[in-house]
């Protein structure tokens, strides 16, 4: 990359990239992750569909991108716009190819800020992942993109100079979908590599929440310094738009936050739908990113918040 394109686009990379159950002991390790306002979804849009879709987000949730800027942010030759979009209940990594997209790029659905790149690789690796894309060198650090039991993706990233933000108002949640013969097993794998903990375990949730009305299913919330994650163990019967979503926000007041998400453009796909201890919809913003939002009431156990 040209040194003036590394210069522009320095800054705005810097801000991107119950009941009982089995019980799953995390082992201690040196942490690897540096705080969940440092992870972030990955949103891939057309590029004519960015300010539509930055815009809407924004004036869903708050908070304000960065600059936007073009660069080559795979270990192959491609160019795509990119934009770290910052509110108080989440973070966006965004992203607008103006080339294919080399694979398998659009595959991992968050990036996790990590302390040490290479100690990140050898404890995922020992943790049970695989590694899809070993590390490489971007403008501003290095990425790599590793795979958990049941095929879910992600990004680990690390910068040359150490990104600070602001803490979030509110934490969300990874929303992963799993098979049930690999549920316990990426559960166990993420907890030996995140040093998280297991918040709540329910075998019959309300199945409502993900679009089965009237039936169970098993439901796993855990918690780590990468942030929150809800498993959602299913058959993969799964109704539109359920399993499209890739991230859940927490939100105070869920009508009025569905309020300001339809006056900017969002759509709404599912919901509201009333559970135990949580009340939630699904929509999709304009470029076509879906989302899970939610309200829990504020005296509701630490795994309904997700």
């Amino acid at each position: 990359m040209p040194p003036f394109l590394r210069r522009a686009a320095r800054p705005a990379l810097l801000a991107l990239g119950l009941t009982a159950a089995p019980v799953f002991a995390a082992p201690k390790a040196a942490p690897i992750a540096v705080g969940p306002q440092y992870d972030t979804t990955h949103v891939y849009v057309a590029p004519a569909d960015f300010d539509a879709f930055v815009d809407s987000f924004t004036a869903t949730f708050g908070g304000q991108p960065s600059k936007r800027v073009t660069a080559t942010i795979t270990p192959t030759p491609s160019s795509a716009e990119l934009q770290y979009v910052w509110t108080p209940a989440g973070t966006l990594s965004t992203f607008a190819f103006t080339t294919p997209i080399p694979q398998p790029f659009g595959s991992e659905r968050s990036g996790y800020l990590v302390r040490d790149m290479d100690a990140a690789i050898r404890a995922a690796r020992a943790a049970g992942a695989s590694i899809v894309v070993e590390p490489f060198k971007d403008p501003i650090g290095v990425d790599a993109v590793i795979e958990w039991p049941g095929g879910v993706r992600m990004q680990l990233y690390w910068h040359f100079e150490a990104p600070h933000y602001a803490p979030l108002a509110s934490v969300p949640e990874n929303r992963v979908y799993v098979p049930a013969d690999r549920a316990d097993a990426f559960v166990r794998a993420f907890l030996r590599f995140s040093g998280g903990r297991v918040l709540g375990d329910e075998a019959r949730a309300d199945a409502g929440e993900i679009g089965r009305t009237g039936e169970t299913f098993r439901r796993i919330a855990l918690e780590s310094d990468f942030g929150r994650m809800l498993v959602l163990v299913s058959d993969g019967h799964l109704p539109y738009p359920y399993g499209h979503e890739l991230t859940g926000y927490a939100v105070d007041d869920l009508a009025a936050t569905l309020s300001r998400a339809q006056a900017s453009g969002a759509a709404l796909l599912a919901g509201p739908y009333r559970a135990a201890t949580r009340q939630s919809a699904i929509v999709r913003f304009p470029g076509g990113y879906i989302a899970e939002i939610h309200a829990v009431p504020a005296a509701a156990p630490a795994a309904a918040r997700g």
